[in-house]
């Protein structure tokens, strides 16, 4: 049984499981002090046989055109606060820099909202494929558990679009899309709760194109969606000229003018 299965196991469970010094188990990202105050490498759970990250259902309440931020909460927001933060891996273990990731949740009342962008956000992996997310525990709505929706693009690669649960849930049991594989390890901290997650996409971790590379010449174009962009392509759209940043494949909602991590307009 892989490290991964042993940790879904223990959180489904309600267990605290945290980095041992014999190196047993640990999220991607955690680690503690020693008895001997010596700080314990991350242990990443994609070198261990395990699949990446697995993909479930979009859903009836995405919206595209979320705005750039990682903070969905503002001032007066109901709810408890919550913290994510993890990082994303290729399968062969290697951090991902520039990774989209796109979250929508219900609010404090188990609501989407579906004329603004209440609780939606987009965001790119750091440098060292990190990310963190400030928002609220989601509420409840009739069928379904507690619930994160998220997608997850690396550039120029397919897009996951999968969901992140929390441990010791009534309604893990009971929901049919609830999946062990994709739980958050949650702990309290204060009035809120940290969580921790780390992404698993099934492609080969490996630097990518530097976007301060000479552009190349076209293909260029009017900007479409569903098209593999390299660095430096040129397209339009909305009549002016936009230079690809980062290589991607284009999809609704990410239009060069919502997205300047991945076009710059030009003269």
């Amino acid at each position: 049984m892989s490290r991964k299965t042993l940790l879904r196991a223990a959180v489904a469970a309600g267990a605290a499981v945290p980095l041992l010094a014999t190196g047993s188990l640990a999220l991607a990202r955690d680690a503690v002090r020693s008895s001997t105050d010596r700080t314990l490498p991350p242990t990443p759970f994609c070198d261990d046989g395990d699949d990446p990250t697995p993909d479930q259902m979009e859903g009836p309440y995405f919206r595209p055109n979320s705005p750039l931020r990682t903070d969905l909460v503002t001032p007066g927001t109901a709810g408890t606060r919550l913290t994510v933060s993890g990082y994303v891996f290729g399968r062969n273990c290697v951090p991902l820099p520039g990774v989209l990731l796109d979250f929508w949740q219900a609010d404090n009342a188990g609501a989407y909202d579906m004329a603004g962008y209440a609780f939606r956000g987009h965001q790119f992996t750091d440098a060292s494929g990190g990310f963190t997310l400030r928002t609220i525990v989601p509420g409840l709505y009739p069928g379904r558990t507690r619930h994160i929706h998220v997608k997850a693009q690396a550039p120029g690669e397919p897009v996951l679009t999968t969901q992140l649960y929390f441990p010791g849930e009534p309604r893990n049991g009971t929901d049919a899309l609830f999946d062990p594989a994709l739980l958050m390890n949650v702990r309290a901290v204060g009035g809120g709760r940290t969580a921790t997650f780390d992404f698993v996409l099934d492609v080969d971790g490996a630097p990518g194109p530097d976007p301060t590379d000479p552009p190349t010449d076209p293909p260029s174009g009017t900007w479409t969606a569903g098209r593999p962009y390299a660095v430096g392509d040129r397209v339009t759209h909305g009549g002016r000229s936009y230079r690809c940043l980062q290589a991607h494949t284009s999809m609704a909602g990410w239009e060069p003018p919502n997205v300047p991590a991945l076009w710059r307009s030009e003269p």
